[in-house]
């Protein structure tokens, strides 16, 4: 299997790839291990609690707790491990992970499929409605929560935002 980590983080001039490693769906955390060059359990999620969309990473990037920047691809459609999505950023959720008083930037980038049809008008995640927001922050807290980390919330940025992220964080 190809190290799907050192893929070009760009598409094209506006779409990143999006690894996926998380189908929508699921009730546990899959990560790419690429040293096995393989897809491992990171952790089973909490009863009940299932990946509201594909969940993956954005490759050749490098965020500052050391991992690939996370992606959450938002669209209809449920696909697989190791499925690589060419994808426009449509924001980035900031988040400090605090773990034993110990604080870390961990952000989240939001992004659409390019040949998604239902999730075309979404330009900007800073559209979606106040309970989806309200759920996806609840998700996040959740799935820390597993881990004994706290989040706190530092903003929802739109699509500018994430695109200079993606720019300063590539490897």
């Amino acid at each position: 299997m190809t190290n799907l980590i050192k893929l070009p983080t760009w598409a094209d001039e506006k779409n990143i790839h999006s690894v996926i490693e998380t189908p929508r769906g699921s009730t546990c955390k899959l990560e790419f291990d690429p040293d096995l060059k393989a897809f491992t359990l990171a952790k089973p999620l909490m009863v009940g609690l299932t990946y509201p969309y594909d969940w993956g990473f954005i490759p050749s990037t490098k965020a500052d707790d050391g991992d690939p920047l996370d992606v959450l691809v938002i669209h209809d459609s449920k696909t697989y491990p190791g499925v690589v999505l060419p994808c426009r950023p449509i924001g980035i959720l900031e988040i400090l992970q605090i773990r034993k008083g110990r604080k870390e930037r961990n952000d989240r980038v939001f992004a659409a499929p390019d040949r998604s049809p239902l999730e075309t008008n979404l330009k900007d995640i800073r559209h979606l409605p106040s309970r989806a927001v309200e759920e996806l922050e609840q998700f996040f807290r959740a799935t820390n929560a597993l881990e004994n980390k706290e989040l706190e919330f530092l903003g929802w940025r739109g699509p500018g935002a994430a695109v200079r992220a993606i720019k300063r964080l590539s490897v």
